[in-house]
């Protein structure tokens, strides 16, 4: 099976290099040269840190990297299996992509999306062919979190959603199954946590720090809910906080000011050196 994933950023390099270490041939595909040379250098860096600490050694580092063909040259998407899109969290470029796809790729492609909520009906109707498009989330960073959300849209045939799991399976993944909604499961409950906590920052309850703290030896959590809106930039963190808010209409899901503030000011976390942190 050939697999292709379009977009070289964080999402798409770390789904090509897990893909690879499956066994698959990938085709990492960016219309950016350099947002490309940026994606393949990650994945050649992870490798080598893979086998600095153990992981796989050299052979099996070089093995999965000769199954990694870079172009950005969409024509060289022809004759995928698969393809994989991880582009920017928008819905319009994503059905965009989609439509162009369906022009190059055979009529048996299946489409994958790893939008972390937007609707996957919505990009299929805009795919032309519905019944192959399916929702499958990855988490950051794809090569170690287990977890995958797979999604059907309204018309994803039951082929289309029975290869989504075998592709997760053949991922090492473990995959949840979840209905079409705004976010999903996984952030549905993750992102209106992040948003409180930027609200019991923005009302002084506590401080940065002693919220994170609390958080993790409170519950339990790995990462503070401010830290993690670092990792993941201030700037996506509003866009998802926003798309849940004015998806469902439901007032509990406005973002808080204090975020937007943040975000207006350019301070958006690991990213730039500072957000609700320094680093």
């Amino acid at each position: 099976m050939k697999i292709s994933v379009v977009g070289a950023g964080t999402m798409g390099n770390g789904i090509a290099q897990m893909a690879a270490e499956a066994g698959f041939q990938v085709t990492l595909f960016d219309k950016s040269l350099d947002g490309l040379t940026s994606g393949i250098k990650r994945i050649e860096k992870t490798l080598k840190r893979n086998v600095e600490k153990g992981k796989y050694d050299l052979s099996l580092s070089s093995a999965i990297r000769s199954r990694i063909f870079i172009t950005s040259n969409i024509d060289d998407l022809k004759g995928s299996d698969v393809v994989i899109e991880a582009i920017i969290e928008q819905i319009e470029p994503k059905k965009r992509l989609f439509a162009e796809l369906n022009k190059i790729c055979g009529p048996t492609t299946i489409f994958v999306t790893n939008t972390s909520g937007l609707s996957i009906t919505e990009m299929a109707k805009a795919s032309g062919r519905a019944e192959q498009v399916v929702g499958m989330h990855f988490f950051n960073p794809v090569p170690v979190m287990q977890l995958v959300e797979i999604i059907r849209g309204v018309q994803t045939n039951d082929s289309t959603f029975a290869i989504a799991h075998q592709l997760a399976e053949q991922f090492n993944k473990i995959a949840i199954t979840v209905k079409e909604a705004p976010l999903f499961a996984v952030n549905r409950i993750l992102t209106p946590m992040i948003n409180e906590a930027v609200f019991v920052l923005s009302e002084g309850l506590a401080t940065a720090e002693d919220i994170d703290k609390g958080l993790r030896l409170g519950a339990g959590h790995p990462i503070g809910p401010l830290a993690l809106a670092d990792l993941i930039g201030l700037d996506t963190m509003l866009f998802v906080t926003e798309t849940l808010y004015y998806e469902t209409n439901d007032s509990k899901y406005r973002p808080a000011p204090l975020l937007r503030k943040y975000v207006r000011a350019g301070l958006l976390g690991r990213k730039t050196g500072e957000g609700f942190f320094k680093y």
